[in-house]
């Protein structure tokens, strides 16, 4: 009983025709008894409590995340052994040295994919131009686009691969040309999806292709022939990874769902949704024959289940877990809104990475892009984020990447010759992600990222590791300049 739950005792008036001792006498009896059955209602409850099992008592909703996670014994533990790799898109004619790291292409990567399907392929996509519907020229690098466009035609049609397709709702601009043919010629179901109509902003901006419920590929390209051939991604194919293929489903399906005429956004998502897999309890799994700790974030929260991390808050504890090192390649950055009307201040990142640096000496590099879409706000956003260097132990080191244009054929390529980048490598973990960084991504937006720790000394380059040698490779580049040694087109 809590100590203010205090019974009161009222004083028992005398009546007339009965003695005062009698009245007393009962008056006492009454209290021990009162006091007897305290004490045995508190023993009885003490039983119930000791002795009750948690399914005893039916629930309609499952604990909290935050009552789960207490339970540090709760270890996901995968007996896959996948294979990992990061894949990447060089834009045309641009090189770099022998002795950097090269990786395999985007093109190959979604190749083997499509050909190694032997049931279905799930694919989550902003917009589909890789045929180069929406130019008026053709540009022989768009061959790459529509070979993956035919080998998708093609699993659909002739070899029985049960496709589907969650896209952004086409818009004017964005037609969708290429999987309206894919449904006239009953290759794919496809399904759009209305960011606007579901939280009145936003747009799914995920890209993903989801191979038998074994293989994925998360990363910045979109299903664009320019994604791969005029512009620089960064991916990350994992295969014979069921555990994590079967989470990432999951996010397929809120997709698939959300997708359905008339849908709505539910209060609480069944638990048909939810995940084990998160920050607090990664998956553990061995990657590469090597040990790694793997989670998936997903954004807006509003398409998180019981159990998903958000992307904001997966990106906020890889960089709160830094002790020496952040390094982030993102196409846009900015610590406010970039969509909204009005636009609103949003430091979330921002102030992580200053205190990463201030507070912690974590020593920061942020590498931006600079192309023809480049706000002239961003800009000013990276000054201010590197004009704090040198005033703790830390440091904050801001460049701007700009591929350049070789030729004329290159220059009349609208939305092309840009580092679209999207990911961040630590001193201990990887991330690689969908979305640009600022709030709208997070607030509104679809999005998803993939989350890697390597566990032990490896023999071999982790993953991680290789994340970090491609970005010292571009960082180191001559396309990567100073932000304040920088020549912009704004004045």
């Amino acid at each position: 009983m809590h100590k203010d739950d205090k019974i009161r005792y009222y004083p028992i008036h005398t009546v007339t025709g009965v003695n005062s001792k009698e009245t007393l006498a009962t008056s006492n009896n009454l209290r021990v008894c009162i006091k007897v059955i305290l004490v045995i209602s508190a023993i009885a409850m003490a039983l119930i409590l000791c002795y009750h099992r948690p399914y005893d008592i039916p629930t309609q909703h499952p604990p909290k995340q935050s009552q789960r996670d207490d339970d540090q014994n709760n270890i996901n533990l995968s007996q896959d052994h996948c294979q990992a790799e990061l894949v990447e898109s060089v834009p045309q004619n641009l090189t770099y040295p022998a002795k950097a790291i090269h990786l395999n292409s985007t093109y190959q990567a979604w190749m083997k994919l499509i050909k190694s399907a032997q049931h279905t392929i799930d694919i989550a996509s902003f917009y589909w131009t890789l045929q180069g519907s929406d130019t008026s020229f053709h540009d022989n690098s768009a061959n790459e686009g529509q070979s993956i466009f035919h080998q998708l035609l093609n699993a659909g049609t002739k070899r029985n691969i049960s496709i589907r397709i969650v896209q952004n709702e086409p818009s004017k601009r964005m037609k969708d040309v290429d999987t309206q043919e894919l449904m006239n010629k009953h290759a794919a179901q496809v399904r759009s999806i209305n960011f606007t109509r579901l939280l009145r902003a936003g747009i799914l901006h995920t890209k993903f292709m989801l191979v038998d419920n074994r293989h994925f590929l998360v990363g910045s390209a979109n299903f664009d022939w320019r994604a791969l051939t005029q512009i620089h991604e960064v991916g990350i194919m994992m295969s014979n990874c069921k555990t994590l293929a079967t989470d990432l489903q999951k996010i397929f399906q809120i997709y698939w769902k959300l997708s359905e005429p008339n849908s709505v956004i539910p209060s609480s998502w069944s638990p048909n949704y939810d995940t084990k897999i998160n920050v607090n309890h990664p998956l553990n799994v061995r990657l590469n024959k090597d040990n790694y700790q793997v989670y998936l974030s997903s954004s807006p929260p509003q398409f998180c289940p019981h159990g998903r991390t958000t992307d904001i808050d997966s990106i906020l504890a890889t960089i709160k877990s830094a002790k020496k090192s952040v390094s982030i390649a993102v196409m846009d950055y900015s610590p406010t809104t970039l969509y909204a009307h009005p636009n609103k201040y949003w430091p979330v990142i921002d102030d992580a990475l200053r205190d990463a640096m201030f507070n912690r000496g974590v020593n920061v590099k942020v590498m931006g892009s600079y192309w023809n879409h480049t706000r002239s706000n961003m800009i000013r956003f990276l000054k201010s984020l590197a004009s704090i260097d040198g005033t703790s132990k830390g440091s904050m080191q801001v460049k701007l990447y700009r591929v350049p244009v070789y030729t004329e054929d290159q220059r009349k390529i609208p939305f092309a010759r840009v580092n679209h980048n999207k990911y961040m490598v630590t001193d201990s973990v990887a991330y690689i992600g969908t979305s640009n960084w600022s709030g709208d991504y997070f607030i509104n937006t679809g999005g998803v990222g993939v989350i890697i720790k390597p566990q032990s000394d490896h023999s071999k380059k982790s993953i991680r590791d290789q994340l970090q040698d491609v970005f010292d490779r571009d960082w180191s580049s001559e396309h990567a300049v100073d932000i304040f040694k920088f020549k912009s087109d704004f004045v």
